[in-house]
């Protein structure tokens, strides 16, 4: 018997292959992680480099401190600190209490309820003084005003216009280190543009909430003890700004830090809507209100009107469908009234009289733009130039504007 062959062994180039692509492999990935680091060095050092020279025509040193600007925080875009924001306004913005009498149905007077709001330090001829809104103060005794730091004072009302919902404060004498916060124009503002509230919302004071300017040029309507209906307040910045009760009299701040408007009202069961008196109004009012206590140069045309639409385009028998339509008249200033009542969509309109459509060669597309044109551009006793169409023809008027 022949013997047994030995079992065949795998011939050996077969490992020697596999430990060849391995290796391979690895040094592609050594390769591409090598690449990687390379490019980010140079990349890195390009931008360094950049920077670096940026930081010097701002006027940085290379600890990134500003030199040229050592007390100036550079805002670029969206890279806002808002912690640091509210640092800066904390100490300007107040809490303000006061006392409203309340009587019982027979006038006796019945006892008190304790209202509150906010407001912020600001200067008007280089006097201190707080501005607030005038429903938070309005009817009220034993006025405080209460710092950041906790110190309380008792406050003296200056002067208030309940027609833009303003009031001034003062206290004597006024604590030393204060800040004022600077006053911007609002007639820049764009929608879109971001804002931050500060205020004390239900007795939460420095409180802080961000939105954006939703609209501006609006027309609300608050309820006040000055104006049975109401008191018509034109040419408001709306805002998505959490705004509640307490805020109220609060600075709208952007981030820079500069106030554009005084938080005045919200919306109940809104989502997001609020209201804020334009700085442009507070910077017209403040000297006056300090000065008088009061602020007697709102403009009117001293007529009653509504909005122009469709359906009433279509029973006047005019293609214009904008504007501002004049219903009555209650002083003479060349504009002629309607003569006809109808009912329009539900709702009473006397047609006939003029539409505006222009005042000064701007467009007036509705109520909202008349009053905040008026209210902006116009003062009592001046004669401007109306585009009305009267009688299905385009006409300019002289109007001479009279006393709100």
């Amino acid at each position: 018997m022949e013997p047994l062959p030995f079992p065949s062994i795998p011939p050996a180039p077969q490992k020697t292959r596999r430990f060849s692509a391995v290796m391979i492999v690895v040094l592609l990935l050594v390769g591409l992680v090598a690449g990687g680091l390379i490019g980010y060095a140079i990349t890195y050092s390009d931008f360094n480099a950049k920077l670096t020279n940026l930081q010097g025509q701002l006027g940085y040193s290379s600890n990134g401190n500003s030199t040229a600007y050592p007390n100036v925080v550079f805002l670029l875009g969206d890279n806002v600190s808002l912690s640091n924001l509210y640092q800066q306004v904390k100490s300007s913005v107040v809490v303000i209490q006061d006392l409203v009498p309340q009587y019982s149905f027979f006038g006796k007077l019945a006892g008190y309820s304790l209202q509150q709001g906010s407001g912020f330090i600001t200067q008007v001829d280089n006097q201190l003084i707080i501005v607030t809104n005038n429903h938070v103060i309005e009817n009220a005794i034993n006025e405080t005003v209460t710092f950041a730091n906790g110190d309380a004072y008792p406050a003296k009302v200056l002067g208030s216009d309940p027609q833009a919902d303003l009031a001034v404060l003062t206290i004597t004498p006024m604590p030393s280190g204060l800040t004022p916060l600077v006053l911007d124009s609002s007639d820049s503002l764009q929608v879109g543009e971001p804002v931050v509230a500060v205020g004390s919302p239900y007795g939460l004071s420095g409180t802080l909430t961000t939105g954006v300017i939703s609209a501006t040029g609006r027309t609300i309507t608050e309820a006040s003890s000055s104006s049975q209906n109401g008191q018509t307040i034109p040419d408001i910045i709306q805002t998505s700004t959490a705004i509640n009760p307490g805020n109220s009299g609060g600075p709208l701040l952007t981030y820079a830090g500069e106030v554009v408007g005084i938080t005045t009202a919200g919306i109940s069961n809104s989502q997001g809507l609020g209201f804020a008196i334009p700085s442009d109004t507070i910077m017209r009012e403040l000297g006056s209100l300090v000065t008088s206590g009061s602020y007697t140069q709102h403009p009117s045309i001293n007529a009653v009107g509504t909005d122009m639409n469709y359906q009433i385009a279509q029973a006047m028998g005019t293609s214009v469908t904008y504007g501002w339509l004049v219903e009555s008249v209650s002083a003479q200033n060349s504009l002629k009234a309607g003569n006809t009542q109808t009912t329009i969509l539900g709702s009473r309109v006397i047609i006939g009289g003029d539409i505006i459509t222009a005042i000064n060669g701007a467009r007036i597309t509705n109520t909202d733009d008349l009053l905040s044109y008026l209210e902006q551009h116009t003062l009592p006793g001046q004669t401007v130039n109306f585009t009305v169409i009267r009688n299905g023809q385009t006409q300019t008027v002289p109007v001479t504007i009279g006393t709100a």
